[in-house]
């Protein structure tokens, strides 16, 4: 039986190159990362490589939110805001974020959706500063991205990578650029970045949506202005999981959100008719959170307690490196369209091939799970908490299979 394509979708006994699966154990064996696995809801038998897309639950999700539903909403109701601390989760939860992206606990809050944050925090940055109305960004970075700059600049330039240092003119207010491209996979050297775009007087806003959780980052270290990241990727949140934003603490208290909700008031309980900011990051917030998602996120937290963010880094890349070997081993048909082994990279590995849905769906139908990117891309992501060098091998052996 084959699925569209010629690509076979069930295991036919095709002959398989050998593979030292030994070695790949023993890797599993000496990871200090390998006991976060348990630590999530995996289908058994599936080899889960989308998590680039949306992260599997982990097992203290259901449980927690079953204790919000039935104790804290159906036993406290209206109390639950101060009784259970639901009033302080956005910072609290974005205090837990912010030691993965190198950031202050009082410089990340958790809100809204990543193009939500991104918007407020273009605008915020615009109106800061009048004499400079452009957001420059780089052809090619992930389209909301580019959807949200042109709705909150009246001029948006776009350029290649390779003009972007010299764009950095006097007209650009901030410089937004996705750290890990969504396709590729290709990173920037945030702090050269940083560095330039400092010289030029301009402030850097990068999305790590793609990055965090699998890229060691250092938004402090390297100087990074603004932030914002997703909170269903890598880090397990669930669908939809509220996003996260990071203000530089050297710019808090010049910015003002453009949307001036209730939440980021001073005294929100006040009910003034005037509005005043709160401090801090804190006057990024707008309507009222969304508890149990942001819940659901908190508990990730959980399951990862412990991961140090170096280590979690340190096994993607190789994770990452050993896919891309063993594919250019096994797999000749596959054309990598993304760094190569021992270069910078995010969480993923991404290969061209003419017929990439219909090779996606045949794996899938064996019990590995990736993505497409049209016309011809397949990805796969590779977090470090529960992808082991084991599934990596025997994904590489069941592209083989598929292809033929």
């Amino acid at each position: 039986m084959s699925s569209a394509g010629g690509f076979t979708a069930a295991a036919n006994g095709a002959s398989v190159p050998r593979m030292d699966m030994a070695r790949l154990h023993a890797l599993d064996a000496s990871d200090p990362l390998a006991r976060f696995r348990d630590a999530f809801a995996l289908p058994e038998g599936v080899i889960y490589l989308a998590g680039n897309s949306l992260g599997p639950p982990p097992r203290a999700a259901a449980a927690r939110l079953a204790e919000v539903v039935q104790a804290e909403w159906g036993g406290d109701l209206v109390a639950a805001w101060t009784r259970r601390g639901w009033i302080d989760a956005p910072a609290r939860v974005g205090a837990k974020i912010a030691p993965l992206i190198g950031a202050g606990a009082s410089e990340v809050i958790v809100a809204d959706s990543t193009s939500v944050d991104l918007y407020k925090l273009l605008a915020a940055a615009l109106r800061a500063r009048p004499d400079r109305p452009t957001v420059l960004t780089v052809e090619g970075d992930f389209p909301t991205d580019l959807y949200v700059a042109g709705a909150a600049a009246g001029a948006v330039r776009r350029v290649s990578r390779r003009e972007l240092i010299g764009a950095l003119g006097p007209d650009v207010a901030v410089v937004l650029l996705t750290h890990a491209h969504y396709r590729s996979g290709e990173v920037y050297d945030m702090a050269a970045v940083n560095a330039a775009a400092r010289a030029a007087g301009v402030w850097t806003l990068w999305d790590l949506s793609h990055s965090t959780g699998v890229v060691e980052l250092d938004l402090g270290g390297s100087g990074a202005d603004l932030a914002v990241g997703c909170g269903y990727k890598y880090l397990n949140g669930g669908p939809g999981a509220p996003a996260y934003l990071f203000v530089a603490r050297r710019l808090q208290d010049h910015l003002s959100s453009p949307i001036a909700g209730w939440m980021g008031h001073a005294a929100p309980f006040d009910f003034s008719a005037d509005y005043r900011p709160a401090e801090g990051v804190r006057r990024f917030l707008a309507g009222t959170p969304p508890i149990l998602s942001l819940l659901a996120l908190e508990s990730a937290f959980v399951s990862m307690a412990g991961a140090d963010p170096a280590a979690m880094a340190a096994k993607a890349r190789r994770l990452g490196d050993l896919f891309l070997e063993l594919a250019a081993e096994l797999c000749p048909e596959l054309e990598p369209a993304c760094p190569g082994p021992g270069q910078q990279r995010g969480g993923h590995v991404a290969f061209r091939h003419p017929e990439a849905q219909p090779l996606s769906d045949a794996l899938a139908a064996r019990g590995l799970i990736g993505d497409v990117r049209a016309p011809d891309l397949l990805r796969f992501g590779l977090s470090p908490l529960y992808v082991r060098f084991e599934d990596v091998g025997r994904a590489a052996q069941l592209i083989r299979q598929a292809l033929g």
